[in-house]
């Protein structure tokens, strides 16, 4: 294999088949020798019939790439795929019309979270800032457990751009945080809305609250009064499923 610093993976069994269902490009796949199980052989079928090539390795090169959290199976992809801003936006749009945007959020386990949580939600972008944004890297798509090859991600010079054109668009722009007066529950995710969320340690910016239409904060009832920014996102996200069945 080729030095992961130059080259993407996924691994992970579940992670390596969202991607095979999801129509990504996979260069080449390795897989641990001995590996059994009935998984496995579902997997093996779908790459015969993609004619994905593979290779049965010794498991030690596959440890030297993820450290052992690869279930015996390492996919490498040509290039990481990022959809740009128009093309993100106009696929919400023509289906069912959340976004979600991230700022300054960086941590690579809680991008994949949130991108779990927002695929399983039904949003259809994500869009972050090029600088101080997380990436797409074989961690953040573990944890996604595949969503983030499933779900159209973007990166802009700044979020700023991005909550523009979404406005153009006629997007309601929500930003989840403490500072907001009402609450998740009293806005109308029926419209096409795109919900801004903050890292744990400053949240939202201020740059992005005086641009948001709404700013609506989490009920807290215990006496802590904050949440992971992955859990978060997943309680607003699934606000507007609730609204909308």
């Amino acid at each position: 294999m080729e030095n992961q610093e130059k080259v993407n993976y996924i691994y992970g069994m579940h992670p390596v088949m969202e991607a095979l269902n999801a129509g990504k490009r996979i260069e080449k796949v390795f897989l641990k020798s001995g590996l059994e199980g009935e998984t496995f052989r579902e997997l093996l079928t779908m790459l015969q019939e993609r004619d994905v090539p593979f290779q049965f390795v010794p498991v030690q090169r596959l440890d030297r790439v993820t450290k052992g959290r690869h279930q015996g199976i390492i996919a490498q992809l040509p290039s990481v795929e990022y959809s740009s801003l128009e093309e993100a936006v106009d696929y919400a749009t023509n289906n069912g019309g959340l976004i979600l945007l991230l700022d300054g959020v960086s941590d690579v386990r809680n991008f994949g979270a949130i991108a779990r949580s927002a695929e399983c939600a039904g949003f259809k972008a994500i869009i972050l800032p090029a600088k101080g944004g997380a990436s797409i890297t074989p961690d953040s798509i573990k944890t996604s457990a595949g969503a983030l090859l499933r779900i159209n991600v973007c990166k802009v010079p700044n979020l700023k751009t991005a909550i523009y054109f979404l406005k153009e668009r006629e997007y309601q722009i929500v930003s989840a945080s403490e500072k907001g007066k009402s609450s998740i529950y009293d806005i109308d995710f029926k419209l096409p809305t795109a919900v801004i969320m903050g890292d744990e340690h400053n949240g939202v910016s201020e740059g992005a609250l005086k641009l948001s239409d709404s700013v609506a904060a989490i009920p807290m009832a215990g006496g802590i009064g904050s949440l992971n920014v992955s859990v978060a996102s997943a309680i607003v996200m699934y606000e507007a499923v609730r609204q909308r069945r």
